[in-house]
């Protein structure tokens, strides 16, 4: 029930990805009456919806404290469902803060895991590139950075279907002195870890859109201002593109010659492809859609879930949580083992 355009973004989001999705089952939380009604008008979303009444909903501008307070509010039940074992993931297009607050509590942070982390897909000169975190951790340690990394690399294999993704840390520049202390740790430790032979090192803001990795990771501070100025950067483009053709007449000739090639640059930055924000680490899976997408939008959204559910998302996480353990552990064993490179 939440977004722009509830409930019938999402229920054309489903009909879109019925085809897709034939073997999974839906549970639709919300309003009844009208979701039923838009199920009648569309059949394949109907085969595979099961409809739960909610009889509130949370507004879009409430504020997350409030919205922990309506038990019976459609986002809240949603939650409560996976909670209970009954769904695997819930998908949102409503209020972000309520959703993040919700799933914090509700849903609780993986035992293996200090912080979750707000992940998103975006477009680089050499394809896909996953970004975390951004926005969920304002304040951050060297530990939490290395979860991230690990969060990462299980994303970009499950929802990328990357086999070896590379990483990266974002930093003020690319030489391993730069940054303060909690990165260069947290470089230390990825370095000797089960992603080390993956691990590329420092980037910089340049780097996320020429694709030098496939995961870059970065403070909830960091990351968000990067999104939203790479988001700034797509509209700038697009802006100037409209000026430049609507200049003259021959401008306008140049465009019809360059149409085809413009509909599909159109195309690869449609912000829909990467629509569906991933909240990592929980109990969980989590997916935030904007709420001012379109049918295409939440279909991609849905997607992502699928993905995340059908390849064990979660369990990578622990599997690599584990690996990180192991190595410290081996880690302690070997300087314990040697005094001196303990006084070292």
């Amino acid at each position: 029930m939440g977004g722009d355009h509830a409930p019938d973004v999402v229920l054309d989001g489903i009909e879109r990805a019925a085809d897709r999705h034939r073997n999974v089952r839906f549970l639709l939380v919300g309003d009844e009456a009208r979701l039923k009604a838009g199920l009648s008008t569309r059949p394949k979303a109907a085969a595979i919806c099961t409809v739960r009444h909610a009889p509130d909903a949370i507004p879009g501008d409430m504020k997350p404290t409030a919205a922990l307070r309506l038990r019976r509010a459609s986002m809240r039940m949603a939650i409560d469902a996976v909670a209970a074992g009954e769904a695997e993931g819930v998908i949102s297009a409503g209020n972000t803060g309520a959703l993040m607050a919700l799933a914090k509590i509700v849903l609780r942070t993986m035992p293996e895991i200090d912080r979750p982390a707000l992940a998103a897909i975006g477009p680089s000169a050499r394809g896909d590139v996953v970004l975390l975190d951004l926005g969920a951790n304002i304040t951050y340690e060297a530990r939490n950075l290395v979860e991230f990394a690990v969060m990462g690399d299980a994303f970009a294999r499950a929802v990328l279907g990357l086999t070896a993704p590379s990483i990266g840390l974002l930093n003020v520049g690319s030489e391993e002195l730069k940054g303060d202390e909690r990165i260069r740790q947290a470089a230390e430790i990825l370095r000797d870890s089960h992603v080390g032979a993956n691990f590329h090192g420092f980037v910089e803001g340049h780097d996320i859109t020429a694709g030098t990795v496939d995961v870059v990771v970065t403070d909830g501070f960091t990351g968000n201002v990067a999104l939203k100025t790479g988001e700034g950067a797509l509209k700038l483009v697009g802006t100037l593109l409209r000026q430049v053709f609507n200049s003259s007449i021959p401008a306008r000739l140049g465009y019809l010659l360059a149409r085809p090639a413009l509909d599909r640059l159109r195309e690869w930055m449609d912000p829909r492809r990467y629509n569906g924000a991933v909240l990592i680490g929980l109990n969980g899976v989590v997916v935030k859609s904007h709420g001012g997408t379109d049918a295409l939008g939440f279909a991609h959204a849905l997607d992502v879930a699928m993905d995340m559910v059908t390849h064990g998302f979660n369990e990578r996480i622990r599997t690599g949580v584990a690996l990180l353990g192991q190595k410290a552990a081996e880690k302690a064993d070997r300087l314990g083992q040697n005094p001196q490179a303990v006084a070292g």
